[in-house]
């Protein structure tokens, strides 16, 4: 049985809020004071889930340079107020960073969902990305 500590659920909640201004940001045209705000929720709750060291060791992976280093500077780049070109530049690190974990990801929406479409369509994008 896995134990889940006290900020590793503070960490989930403010992961969630990050996403949600995100979103919201996107939502009214790239707000770029509600999108700096969902980034900074968004990799602080992530620090809390998975603690400092764990954090910088998947970052700072000699092979996920390039993903970080678009990642971090699209939030640099939101933070200056230049939402677009830095969303643009997080969506990019963002790929580039988790796209060993969308085959996962896929197989277990297809496995998950009662739909035919959904189910065939999940399975058939879990088959076309290769795990690095």
């Amino acid at each position: 049985m896995i134990s889940i500590t006290e900020w590793q659920k503070i960490g989930v909640g403010t992961t969630g809020f990050g996403i949600f201004f995100i979103l919201f940001g996107i939502l009214l045209y790239f707000d770029s004071v509600l999108l700096a705000f969902g980034n900074l929720l968004f990799l602080t709750g992530l620090l809390l889930i998975i603690g400092l060291r764990k954090t910088f060791s998947f970052f700072f992976q000699r092979h996920k340079l390039k993903g970080t280093s678009f990642f971090l500077g699209g939030v640099v780049i939101v933070l200056l107020r230049w939402p677009l070109l830095g969303m643009f530049l997080e969506t990019y690190g963002f790929l580039s960073l988790f796209k060993g974990f969308f085959p996962v990801v896929f197989g277990f929406l297809g496995n998950a969902s009662d739909i035919p479409f959904l189910s065939a369509l999940f399975r058939r994008l879990q088959g076309t990305s290769s795990m690095v």
